[in-house]
């Protein structure tokens, strides 16, 4: 049997409002996070990603009244990440309403936390984030990809982006996973915002070497590149911001392109 692909908008929030940038960066106001979250949910969207981008760079809690405002306005599992550090960070979102969360730079810097969560609350319920930027650097130890433009290595940011850690972030999914990491969020920090497509060998990459779902994220512009990400890349799921927000390809018309394209995704 076939898993359904999925399609998932998301809101990257910033103190209440809905951004989107290019390369995590020139942000720009896009909307309001209840009235957006309701619209993917009435549109047939099959999960929501709600991202407070500033929380861990603040050092700061989720603004809980956000999360509690999109939860009660869909009917659709949400995901929600940014500033969760700990088991009690991840109780009071989801008792916010949050079905799952999604952990980085505590993950990073704490893997244990990884574990901790999935034995808490089941590790269905813990999304490992990874930012991940190409490097070219040819460094000992780390997983090389062959790509276009010569063979890199892709590594993990924290902090929204801002800081590079070194770490492979193939290698990083592989020993989440054995952590207890239950899905990943694989967001390619090169082509963010770009709208040139994901970054198919990024995301083929991690999900060849784990056994749990993998979401690709960073690039979409058009419906075929949820086609290629799902195809060539491998992903379980999609997400987008650009596209849906500005109402380029609304939800329902990406869905049935892919359909028409013979990919299995749900009703």
């Amino acid at each position: 049997m076939t898993l359904a692909k999925r399609i998932v908008p998301c809101l990257d929030v910033d103190h209440g409002k809905v951004v989107k940038g290019i390369n995590f960066l020139q942000l720009k106001h896009a909307g309001d996070p209840v009235e957006m979250a309701k619209r993917y949910s009435d549109e047939g969207a099959d999960e929501l990603v709600f991202l407070d981008i500033t929380a861990s760079h603040e050092k700061r809690d989720i603004m809980r009244q956000y999360v509690e405002g999109v939860a009660k306005a869909i009917s659709i599992p949400f995901t929600v990440g940014g500033g969760i550090r700990n088991v009690s960070d991840a109780r009071l979102v989801l008792c916010s309403g949050a079905d799952k969360v999604s952990v980085n730079t505590a993950a990073i810097e704490k893997p244990n936390v990884i574990t901790e969560l999935a034995d808490v609350f089941g590790r269905q319920c813990v999304v490992i984030a990874i930012d991940a930027k190409r490097n070219h650097t040819l460094t000992d130890g780390k997983i090389m990809t062959e790509t276009a433009e010569g063979k890199v290595w892709f590594e993990v940011n924290t902090y929204g982006g801002r800081k590079p850690t070194g770490i492979d972030a193939v290698a990083w999914a592989m020993q989440a996973e054995k952590l207890g990491a239950g899905e990943f969020l694989v967001t390619s920090m090169d082509k963010d915002g770009t709208e040139d497509g994901y970054d198919i060998e990024l995301t083929r990459a991690i999900s060849e070497r784990v056994n749990v779902p993998v979401i690709a994220s960073g690039g979409a512009g058009i419906p075929k590149h949820l086609l290629d990400v799902f195809t060539d890349g491998k992903a379980d799921a999609a997400l987008a911001a650009s596209i849906f927000h500005y109402n380029k390809y609304p939800v329902p018309v990406v869905k049935d392109y892919l359909r028409k394209m013979g990919v299995t995704i749900r009703q």
